[in-house]
């Protein structure tokens, strides 16, 4: 892409503050890449990083449970926290599996992690729930999302900037992985385009957009951590800046994401130091 018309996302690395956070994520990112662990231990760094990662975007979602509690359970099921973060863990584990895909049809793979995040809840589900799982909402479908409470656009509205979003996705852009990462979640949260776990899918095609890039290939920079360390109502103001659409608000939101990246780097280095020591 040659120009910012034919490449909108590249016009928001200028936007105030990206340029800065742009450069502070990478060097949290090689800083995480260059410990020794990771050189011979970087398949552990990642499954605790998706772990981490669930537990922060639950978090988020409204079920904020120890780091301990989300690694000791094994049933799911059993109210609505522990659905929200059962769906959690399963977007981890899917998100690695969908790279390939992402780039030829990223609306494929966003209907499949509202699949994995609905579960058995939606397969088993009746008619109304299960029939909603894995497409955008209808006309007259309400959308449970315990974050977000804004007005949701329509469902016309959704698809033509789901079908926008794609097409941004597949043509690719010049625009640091940050930038678009941070407009594909962005604009997920905006749309809410699934009756359910909407601010999950959010953050996993962030994770997505972040590995695919190649930024964080093995996934152990997760931004989800550091949403949750940065708190509900910082994500919150943050968000409400890219909805305003202005430069400031839109260069809020992108720093505010790269912060995420940059506290989920941060974790997995202190994961490499506890194993480097032999306490983890």
């Amino acid at each position: 892409m040659s120009t910012h018309a034919s490449d909108p996302l590249a016009a928001l690395g200028s936007l105030p503050g990206v340029a800065e956070a742009v450069d502070s994520v990478r060097k949290a990112v090689d800083r995480v890449y260059g410990h020794r662990v990771m050189r011979r231990r970087s398949n552990e760094i990642s499954s605790e990083a998706a772990l981490r990662g669930a537990r922060g975007s639950a978090a988020l979602s409204g079920a904020d449970w120890a780091l301990e509690e989300v690694r000791r359970r094994t049933d799911f099921s059993a109210d609505a926290e522990a659905r929200t973060v059962g769906a959690a863990l399963r977007l981890g584990a899917e998100a690695g599996q969908l790279l390939s895909i992402w780039r030829q049809s990223p609306l494929r793979v966003l209907a499949r992690l509202h699949l994995v995040a609905a579960g058995d809840a939606g397969l088993s589900a009746g008619a109304g729930v299960g029939d909603s799982v894995g497409r955008p909402r209808l006309d007259g479908e309400t959308v449970d999302e315990p974050l977000i409470g804004l007005p949701l656009p329509t469902p016309s509205e959704v698809a033509g900037r789901l079908d926008g979003l794609a097409e941004l996705i597949v043509a690719g852009s010049e625009a640091p992985a940050l930038v678009t990462a941070a407009v594909i979640h962005g604009e997920l949260l905006a749309l809410r385009p699934f009756t359910s776990y909407n601010g999950l899918v959010a953050r996993a095609a962030e994770r997505i957009a972040l590995v695919g890039s190649g930024l964080d290939p093995k996934a152990v920079c997760p931004a989800e951590v550091g949403h949750a360390e940065q708190g509900r109502a910082a994500y919150l103001a943050a968000f409400e800046g890219y909805l305003s659409g202005t430069p400031e608000g839109m260069g809020a939101w992108i720093a505010h994401c790269g912060r995420s990246v940059e506290l989920g780097a941060r974790e997995s280095t202190a994961v490499c130091e506890a194993l480097q020591r032999g306490a983890a």
